[in-house]
């Protein structure tokens, strides 16, 4: 059987090396085999013995190389595959994403005027995957070094966040999620928006009792979905939020001080639709920690 493979996206930003970090820290964990991968569209075929002042493909190796080092330096005895691809980005990470448990790329913090900004080529990879695609910050906080620390792995309040819609498949979705707690032996919090029906709002604002008996009904949906989870990960302490907000609001108030935050996509959208929907958009440019894109039907 062959071992798993973690693939990350490297482009020489701080941005790449945090998820270089990210990836290499999860490999670890799971005792997968950590790709390095850059595409150069202009990697030329060299002999072995070219003298480095000739190498044309000198900085497409320096990158790959200073993320090797950064991840070795944590990570000494990790399995890992050196990737230089002469390819456009794009297509090269979709076909590594093919043969990968997961994928991972870096992600720029975004402020006000650039929050619906976001790079063609993860948008791209993102939207198209056929697996999970994960966006780690650049500067974020590192995932704890299990071996060197005696005490709790993680800090309180540690735990991973996952979006519900309810209204369609979620098996991919919850399968990563649940995994991705097991893994960390960290509690998972299964989050559900869910606006007010029309009826619950009154002349003089919002009945109470309505709005009470709408949240009443989704948490009892919630909870038969995640009862049959529950009972395949015992070891997995679960929270179940509902917020009788939108969905992409209850993500962005939920998600701070998540370990990780996992939102479905949609993998066959509507022609000339967006890539991602809003809650997938909202995460990228809102949550902080790493956020896990789990396609599914």
């Amino acid at each position: 059987m062959e071992p798993e493979i973690i693939t990350v996206g490297l482009d020489g930003s701080a941005e790449s090396l945090a998820a270089a970090q990210w990836a290499a820290d999860e490999a670890d964990r799971r005792h997968f085999v950590l790709r390095l991968l850059h595409a150069w569209i202009l990697l030329a075929a060299e002999a072995a013995d070219t003298p480095p002042d000739r190498d044309q493909n000198a900085g497409a190796r320096r990158i790959v190389r200073q993320a090797l080092e950064v991840v070795r330096e944590r990570h000494p005895h990790l399995q890992i595959i050196e990737d230089l691809v002469g390819s456009e980005a794009e297509p090269a990470l979709l076909r590594a994403a093919g043969e990968s448990r997961m994928t991972v790329l870096g992600s720029r913090a975004l402020g006000t005027l650039g929050s619906y900004v976001f790079g063609d080529v993860s948008l791209g990879v993102v939207g198209r995957a056929d697996g999970p695609v994960v966006l780690v910050r650049g500067g974020g906080r590192a995932q704890p070094d299990r071996a060197e620390s005696a005490g709790p792995p993680n800090g309180p309040g540690s735990r991973v966040v996952v979006g519900m819609s309810l209204n369609g498949p979620c098996e991919p979705l919850l399968a990563f999620a649940f995994d991705a707690a097991l893994s960390r032996g960290l509690p998972l919090q299964v989050v559900h928006g869910r606006p007010l029906p029309v009826q619950a709002y009154a002349p003089w604002g919002v009945d109470p009792d309505a709005a009470t008996e709408a949240a009443k009904d989704a948490d009892g949906e919630l909870r038969d979905v995640i009862g049959p989870w529950r009972a395949r990960f015992p070891d997995v302490p679960v929270e179940l939020t509902v917020l009788t907000e939108s969905a992409t609001r209850a993500i962005v108030q939920t998600a701070p001080g998540a370990e990780l935050l996992a939102v479905g996509r949609r993998r066959h959208r509507r022609f000339l639709a967006p890539r991602v929907g809003p809650v997938a958009h909202a995460a990228i440019h809102h949550a902080t920690c790493p956020v896990a894109m789990v396609p599914h039907d």
